[in-house]
C-alpha cells in the first residue's frame, strides 16, 4: 500500500487585522480548526511580521488519493469561505 503525502501552501490576507496580534488570533483559530477537523499538520511559514499576509504550510499524510484529495480541496475551500480572510494564493504538491 502506497503512501499518499500532500503539502499546501495558503497565502492569506487577514483583512480586519489591525496588528500582528489580531492577526495571529484569526490564523490560530484557522490552524486549530484544521488539525481538529482534517488531521493535518499547520505551521505559519512566511509572512510572519505582516500584520495582514500570512502563508500556512499544511501537510497531510494518508494511504488513499482519493480521501487526501478531498480533505486537501475542503481545506483550500475553507480558507476561501472564511470571513476573516481572503485566499490569495494556494499550491498543493504531491511527494
Amino acid at each position: 500500500m502506497a503512501t499518499v503525502l500532500a503539502l499546501v501552501h495558503l497565502r492569506l490576507n487577514v483583512v480586519q487585522a489591525a496588528s500582528l496580534k489580531d492577526k495571529r488570533r484569526v490564523i490560530k483559530s484557522f490552524k486549530d480548526r484544521l488539525r481538529a477537523s482534517y488531521n493535518v499538520s499547520v505551521a505559519e511559514v512566511d509572512d510572519l511580521d505582516s500584520h495582514r499576509m500570512a502563508t500556512l504550510a499544511i501537510a497531510m499524510a494518508g494511504s488513499d488519493r482519493r480521501y487526501v484529495e478531498g480533505a486537501i480541496g475542503k481545506i483550500v475551500n475553507a480558507a476561501a469561505s472564511h470571513r476573516d480572510m481572503l485566499l490569495a494564493d494556494s499550491q498543493v504538491e504531491w511527494l
